[in-house]
């Protein structure tokens, strides 16, 4: 199940506004240059940012994503009829042969159960084309990001338009290895009505994924950099084999 931050329509429709810098997602355009893909499957879509970015570019878009609060921010947005919108999760797709998959931010992580987790590999397996590819980020473990989630580092107020002035900060609940919990608070305007939505992430190290990788039968091709957050991030860029698994 989605968050709450995501399935939620009072908290889905002011998501984007409260993180409006995606330059994060630079890389993943590049990216899809690189490969020159033309059909692009992007799990966990969210409000559909990413997938609205490559439809201006003229690529086929997918968009899956199990908060149907946040699949209709994305659908109200202009441009939203150039993307075949999903509500659900990659372990049931339709038929698909797309040259990539991409799981951006926090998505791998967000997929804590081991087994969706496996399920999720192997759906987009099978979404890709022979010879396509599936890019995701996941955190480092050994730089301890949880440790700088507080109100002090993380509060903030943002004026939303036809909203007004949300106050919001991230607070670290639990950490039970390999699982992380954080609440987000939101706080609206003048009436100083309350929202909250905790968030659970997996870490994972970057051998695990590689092994997870290998068992769904793909390819491990590179292990880049997240450009934006240097020595932060694993990104990892896996290919479906051009000859089918016997």
């Amino acid at each position: 199940m989605a968050d709450e931050c995501f399935r939620h329509p009072q908290l889905a429709a002011i998501y984007d506004p409260l993180d409006p810098d995606r330059t994060d997602l630079d890389a993943y355009v590049r990216m899809t240059e690189e490969f020159k893909a033309r059909r692009v499957l992007d799990i966990g879509c969210g409000t559909g940012v990413f997938a609205l970015l490559l439809a201006d570019r003229g690529i086929e878009v997918i968009g899956v994503d199990p908060a149907s609060a946040s699949i209709d921010v994305a659908r109200g947005k202009p441009g939203s009829e150039r993307v075949r919108w999903i509500c659900g999760d990659a372990a049931v797709l339709p038929s698909l042969r797309v040259d990539l998959a991409t799981m951006t931010a926090n998505v791998a992580q967000a997929i804590v159960d081991p087994q969706a987790w496996k399920e999720t590999l192997r759906g987009a397996y099978e979404a890709l084309r022979p010879g396509g590819h599936l890019v995701f980020e996941t955190r480092d473990p050994g730089r301890r990001a949880w440790e700088e989630w507080n109100r002090e580092t993380s509060y903030g107020v943002t004026e939303i338009p036809g909203v007004g002035a949300v106050e919001s900060w991230v607070q670290l609940i639990e950490v039970s290895w390999p699982l992380v919990t954080f609440r987000w608070t939101y706080v609206f305007g003048a009436d100083e009505q309350m929202l909250t939505s905790d968030s659970t992430l997996r870490f994972r190290e970057r051998l695990e994924v590689e092994a997870q990788l290998v068992a769904q039968g793909y390819v491990v091709e590179d292990i880049r950099d997240a450009p934006d957050r240097p020595g932060k991030e694993f990104v990892f860029l896996a290919r479906r084999p051009k000859a089918s698994r016997v």
